[in-house]
């Protein structure tokens, strides 16, 4: 039996409608830059609205792409612009946006309800050490079989543990229990600017 293959690529529309693309009557001309086109192509142009036609053929005399930028609007309003270029300056500018975006590390620390003061001192240095990075702690109690009788336990060990960390972070909330683990989220004290 012979194997069909299908095509996976789907058929993906372009993020903005371009040139022939655009099937509207007539178009609202925006843009900073008119006046450039205007002395390219010798004639005035002016923001306003033109038939379709007509903006499409100053976008071509242009040697420009008449590009819809607002398609929900009455007329949609389109720009006479260098399309590669704009998407090329728009994914730059996203691009620097991502990159100054603060990411947020959490680190995670996990407790049995039965945790000796020793393991216990262990942990709240880490826990210290990832707080003082800048790096969110999140803390859990996991409850394994019969241990969930203890929910006491966990609770009061979380309790102690936000206690030791005061001068270290904030919790978001309270220890809660959620299935079997109980957590809780602390997050690193601002620095002061100086």
């Amino acid at each position: 039996m012979a194997r069909r293959y299908h095509n996976t690529r789907r058929n993906v529309e372009p993020e903005h409608r371009i040139n022939s693309n655009i099937r509207v009557p007539e178009v609202r001309l925006v843009g900073d830059d008119l006046e450039a086109i205007s002395e390219a192509i010798g004639r005035k142009i002016e923001i306003g609205v033109y038939n379709t036609r007509e903006a499409l053929r100053i976008a071509q005399d242009a040697e420009l792409d008449l590009v819809e930028i607002s398609p929900k609007a009455s007329p949609p309003v389109c720009k006479i612009i260098n399309y590669k270029k704009f998407l090329y300056q728009k994914k730059k500018r996203e691009k620097e946006l991502k990159s100054k975006a603060v990411k947020t590390v959490v680190k995670e620390i996990r407790f049995g309800p039965n945790t000796d003061d020793h393991d216990f001192e262990f942990k709240l240095k880490h826990a210290q050490n990832f707080l003082e990075e800048g790096a969110k702690v999140k803390a859990y109690v996991q409850f394994k079989g019969r241990n969930i009788v203890f929910q006491d336990r966990g609770e009061l060990l979380l309790l102690k543990f936000l206690k030791e960390l005061e001068s270290y972070g904030s919790a978001e909330a309270l220890p809660k229990l959620e299935g079997k683990k109980m957590t809780v989220i602390v997050n690193p004290q601002k620095k002061k600017k100086k």
